[in-house]
């Protein structure tokens, strides 16, 4: 029998397996077109002299423009089918975990479905007169009454499961969508400091934020 234990496993597994895949993710998506060589522009003064000023072309970048509908449409696509939004954001190898969890779930679900109809009619036999079931000798009538229960509620908790694991691979997709358009600049850091006041001589933990321009 398939209890609440093996389920609970299952989704602890799946949550961590996209937890850890999570964190080791790239956050930033920056594509720095590269321009022409180095220009010389040529300006005319009153004299009629040329001065040459130089423009170094890889000082200027081209960053990439956020996308506000990525995520909903990651999500979209994952709401359709399990493993296509994580497919648009480029992390194919999510897709297998995305597929093992949703599969396991209903992989219970059938074999505790299974199981429920065959106890319910050994039951229905019994009820009717007969004595030629497969659980004969073997468990009694409040027996195959438990067995209902349980193998009904499990199939139940499976389903509910089964549903969770989907929900939560549509929200993987959004979320990711996200990180991937998360941009860290250079010119912006935040950072943590510790400073000894020098009246008090008490430690103080602060945080800097600092801007380059």
């Amino acid at each position: 029998m398939i209890n609440k234990s093996h389920i609970l496993v299952i989704i602890c597994c799946f949550i961590c397996a996209l937890s850890f895949a999570q964190e080791g993710s790239d956050s930033t998506k920056v594509e720095i077109e590269s321009l022409p060589d180095t220009k010389v522009l040529k300006t005319r003064k009153k004299n009629k002299k040329e001065k040459a000023v130089i423009i170094d072309s890889t000082v200027l970048k081209q960053v990439k423009a956020y996308d506000p509908l990525a995520p909903s449409k990651a999500a979209f696509y994952s709401a359709i089918l399990p493993g296509l939004g994580q497919a648009y954001n480029g992390k194919y190898w999510k897709i297998p975990i995305v597929y093992a969890a949703i599969g396991t779930g209903v992989y219970f679900y059938i074999d505790n479905n299974k199981q429920y109809n065959r106890v319910r009619d050994a039951y229905k036999r019994r009820l009717a007169g007969f004595s030629d079931d497969e659980f004969q000798n073997r468990l009694t009538d409040d027996g195959l009454r438990e067995a209902q229960k349980n193998y009904r509620r499990n199939k139940e908790l499976s389903l509910l499961v089964t549903f969770g694991l989907y929900a939560l691979n549509i929200i993987d997709a959004n979320v990711d969508a996200h990180l991937l358009q998360y941009n860290i600049s250079n010119d912006l850091s935040l950072r943590p400091h510790y400073k000894i006041e020098e009246f008090d001589n008490v430690g103080r933990v602060g945080l800097s934020l600092n801007f380059q321009f």
